[in-house]
């Protein structure tokens, strides 16, 4: 069978399962099978596929249409232009996440474009991508990337050493900035997070890939949904000196409740980030007080 041929049938194997962007979820196991990247698929397409590549691109098939995501299938997931190794110890990052980067950099750039003189914090960092987006970015930033898995640890880590950053940035096991060793963290500038934000209640509007395959401590927060950041943004208003920045990816129905929590404590110049679909998606706060 050729390289078109085997994208053909996968795709209508894919789109008759019900899974969504068929095309794109077949080309991506295929490229995986033959070892191959999207100019070569096209490229070669009359290319016979090779025994191995065939058992391999029908076991991926099969995977999928189990509902295992595509990024697990494959072990990777591109995040702000770099590519990460994800399995299922950490959440699959997503394009919105880019966001939180965007906002991040806009404040550190203010008054410091290298990132010289910053420490940043990344509160559940899970493959490391918002850490390491920001340590590529800004050259002479320190990075603290914390995390409660060990198993997302060391992904994260192994992630930094790939895309030669892990001498900029520290890995440790937390709860939220509770450091876990009972170290104090060092003066912080930035906190970052993409916490958990998926209420219990909420599970059967889940996607069963979601549901099913990622990591429950980094989709689901509580029975309301809210309680990472309820614990969350009062640890950071402590870590934080004035001026200090934190920077918040949102749940699609959390907006009002971050607010009221951002209000009651000492913030202010607060930015609120929309999504390509419209959704508030990111928030940025500055901590109150003369710097």
């Amino acid at each position: 069978m050729t390289l078109q041929e085997a994208l053909r049938q996968g795709a209508d194997l894919l789109a008759g399962g019900g899974v969504p962007s068929p095309r794109l979820n077949a080309e991506v196991l295929l490229m995986h099978a033959a070892r191959c990247d999207r100019a070569h698929l096209y490229s070669h397409s009359e290319r016979e596929l090779t025994d191995s590549e065939w058992v391999h691109y029908g076991r991926y098939l099969k995977e999928r249409l189990e509902g295992k995501p595509s990024q697990y299938i494959t072990g990777h997931q591109e995040f702000w232009g770099l590519d990460f190794l994800v399995n299922p110890s950490v959440l699959i990052p997503r394009p919105e996440t880019e966001l939180v980067v965007e906002a991040a950099l806009e404040i550190i750039r203010e008054k410091l474009p290298t990132g010289a003189g910053c420490t940043i914090a990344d509160v559940g960092t899970g493959s490391g991508c918002i850490a390491i987006a920001l340590a590529t970015e800004l050259p002479q930033a320190r990075v603290i990337a914390l995390d409660q898995s060990p198993e997302a640890l060391e992904t994260a880590q192994f992630n930094a050493a790939r895309l030669s950053v892990e001498s900029r940035i520290t890995f440790l096991q937390s709860d939220l900035l509770k450091p876990c060793s009972g170290e104090p963290l060092p003066p912080l500038q930035i906190v970052v997070s993409n916490p958990p934000y998926v209420s219990t209640q909420d599970t059967a509007n889940v996607m069963p890939e979601v549901s099913s395959y990622e990591p429950p401590g980094a989709v689901f927060a509580g029975h309301s949904g809210m309680e990472a950041y309820a614990r969350l943004i009062p640890q950071a208003a402590e870590a934080l000196p004035a001026g200090g920045a934190l920077v918040l990816e949102l749940g699609y129905d959390v907006e009002e409740g971050v607010r009221k929590l951002l209000g009651a404590g000492p913030w202010d110049a607060m930015e609120w980030r929309r999504d390509l679909a419209g959704i508030t998606r990111v928030v940025s706060a500055r901590r109150v007080g003369s710097e």
